[in-house]
């Protein structure tokens, strides 16, 4: 019998880099793009196979295991919580999330691994306690994140997030056709994350200017999210864009695809997560989503993936 549980991956509309000093963000998940964990019953010590990594099987309870591995961190950390000592079983991990593109794969590998770890063990895990478990395993890939990846990816909800405060689920007035286009360029949150904390040392009050100016974007894209106003929700997505570009953490292929889906007809474009490479998402009305995604493609896209944010969540944990 096998035992499956995922999450999905995760875009930030409005407010990365900002966020993690305190302006507000905007994330939907990407329901179409996931992490999934199969979990199997054996009578060996709980191991854990990544299908998409090539590392060796990871054995939970072993005298040596290492901490700073995310597998073995969020494994441990979901035990503890549900009060499990040792567990035995089999785990195989795959995803279709894209490695270091800004769309939240390491948190949703962590998420799906927990609810697995949770079902084999025959017990319940909240998406609140998986967000907070999520979050302790997101330092390791990220340094200081802003715990928005983690919350997205737990609740599988569009969220109004600001740092250290209650997260608001969004109303979507109407749903919203999104094109991610991957520039095929890996670039790890870490980093942009750190280039942006020595832009604020060296140049305080002009990125404290940049980080209120977004914020005013991400409040003024609520009201258009809650009541469904699509195009002057593109414009203030192209707004944010430029202004992440005044952070330095753009880069050639990340504006060469913005700039090709605003000529394809996109209502807007900017690039999502940490920049410097990863992903742009652009927004469409659904007669030119296809087109977008097609001109993306031309432009050198690696990958285009199209996902209507707002159709509700996409629920596949079950028991085969």
């Amino acid at each position: 019998m096998g035992i499956c549980a995922s999450a999905p991956g995760k875009a930030i509309l409005f407010g990365e880099h900002a966020v993690v000093y305190g302006a507000p963000a905007i994330a939907v998940p990407l329901s179409s793009i996931r992490a999934r964990a199969t979990a199997s019953v054996t009578n060996s010590p709980l191991t854990i196979i990544a299908e998409d990594l090539a590392r060796p099987p990871l054995t939970i309870e072993a005298v040596d295991l290492d901490l700073a591995d995310p597998l073995a961190l969020m494994s441990r950390l979901t035990m503890r919580h549900l009060g499990v000592a040792s567990l035995t079983g089999e785990i195989r991990l795959r995803s279709d999330i894209p490695i270091a593109s800004g769309l939240g794969s390491g948190a949703a590998v962590s998420a799906a691994l927990g609810r697995a770890i949770a079902r084999l063990s025959g017990k319940v895990i909240g998406d609140d306690d998986l967000s907070r478990l999520v979050f302790e395993v997101e330092k390791l890939h990220h340094g200081t994140p802003s715990g928005i990846d983690n919350a997205v990816v737990a609740r599988e909800k569009p969220l109004y997030f600001v740092k250290d405060r209650p997260i608001e689920v969004i109303g979507i007035g109407a749903p919203l056709w999104l094109i991610v286009a991957d520039t095929g360029i890996a670039s790890p949150t870490r980093d942009a994350v750190s280039a942006v904390r020595s832009l604020r040392q060296r140049q305080p009050k002009r990125t404290a200017r940049t980080f209120d100016e977004i914020g005013e974007i991400v409040r003024a894209a609520r009201t258009c999210l809650e009541r469904g106003a699509a195009a002057p929700l593109g414009a203030l997505m192209t707004a944010n864009h430029h202004l992440l570009q005044s952070l330095a953490v753009s880069s050639r292929e990340l504006d060469w695809l913005v700039e090709a889906a605003l000529g394809a007809g996109a209502l807007g474009a900017k690039l999502s997560g940490g920049g410097r490479g990863g992903n742009i998402i652009a927004l469409a009305d659904g007669d030119s989503a296809e087109s977008i995604g097609r001109a993306l493609l031309e432009a050198g896209a690696k990958r285009v993936t199209m996902t209507v944010a707002g159709a509700g969540p996409h629920h596949d944990d079950d028991i085969d």
